[in-house]
């Protein structure tokens, strides 16, 4: 059974740091593509970043130049380094798996069949 588990979602401060982890079981990681989502309350789950199964990379504008996903093929992980965070980046963050598309991922939700239980990060002072 596919499973993803998130984790090293907290309390920051503004301008500080927070890295992610999205670990699979069940499943080769390194041949799907990952994607990050985000839902704030009250607002839709938006994408943040994916990474293809050759790491090609793709972030949303708004956190492009302060978040930097990876993976660990040989870990079966994923990972988002956030740094520079902001109040607005305050969210619910959940990985997800989807089958590759061509040579490149997409920040759209209905791509990924598989997603996570979500970690929370609270950006606040």
């Amino acid at each position: 059974q596919l499973q993803l588990v998130e984790s090293g979602g907290g309390l920051v401060q503004p301008g500080g740091s927070l890295r992610l982890s999205c670990a699979g079981s069940g499943f080769t990681s390194g041949h799907y593509a990952i994607g990050w989502f985000r839902q704030a309350p009250g607002k839709e789950r938006e994408g943040v970043s994916c990474i293809t199964s050759d790491s090609s990379t793709y972030y949303a504008d708004s956190v492009k130049g302060r978040f930097t996903i990876s993976r660990d093929n040989a870990k079966n992980s994923v990972y988002l380094q956030m740094n520079s965070l902001k109040p607005e980046d305050t969210a619910v963050y959940y990985c997800a798996a989807g089958p590759p598309i061509g040579a490149m991922c997409l920040l759209t939700r209905n791509v990924y069949p598989y997603w996570g239980q979500g970690t929370q990060v609270t950006v606040s002072s």
